[in-house]
């Protein structure tokens, strides 16, 4: 199993060096995005309860949320400026996604060139004295040009389901920004 997928590897030839690029930014991008944007990251249960509630704001410091809450005590006569640094904190939040949508849409096309350049390897090998190939490099060369395409769409779905799934949540999130946003610019001044 090892050695065929070593030969898969091979099939891709020097194209499997970009694909190897792709995938492990993806990896990086969905694995770092995934952590970043967990709950207690972004706005922790307590603290907005607190925002809802109009309760003193303890905790959660780091937080989405808390900097929002911190920017609106700051700048309490300035609506429209709370309003741009809580839209500033979602963009922060999708940092890196949109490269998964590059890397979702470039891979497959990378492995389709690797299977494009392997198939004329293979054509470019038929005999001139008879008009077809050998029958067993033929099948051979054939499956390894394929290998870059497998490759490609290996890339490719968990990059498009990664990128699916973070937007998502960031959506999610920034529904329920807006929401406490209007009890943050409600809370009257000095109602830590």
């Amino acid at each position: 199993m090892f050695f065929a997928m070593i030969e898969v590897f091979k099939g891709a030839g020097v194209l499997i060096y970009p694909l190897g690029i792709c995938s492990a930014a993806a990896v990086f991008i969905i694995c770092e995005r995934a952590y970043a944007l967990r709950r207690a990251a972004v706005m922790p249960q307590d603290l907005a309860d607190a925002v809802v509630e109009g309760r003193p704001l303890v905790g959660g410091k780091h937080t989405v949320l808390a900097r929002i809450v911190e920017f609106a005590e700051q700048h309490q006569n300035d609506e429209g400026a709370v309003k741009a640094f809580a839209r500033l904190e979602v963009n922060r939040m999708e940092r890196g996604i949109p490269y998964l949508d590059v890397i979702y849409a470039a891979a497959p096309l990378i492995g389709l060139t690797g299977t494009v350049t392997g198939l004329l390897q293979v054509f470019s090998q038929i005999s001139p004295d008879t008009g077809l190939p050998d029958p067993v490099a033929f099948t051979k060369g054939v499956a390894l040009a394929l290998s870059a395409t497998v490759i490609g769409l290996c890339i490719a779905i968990p990059s498009l389901v990664g990128s699916g799934y973070l937007q998502r949540k960031i959506e999610n999130y920034a529904a329920q920004l807006d929401v406490l946003l209007e009890r943050i610019l409600q809370r009257k001044p000095g109602a830590q």
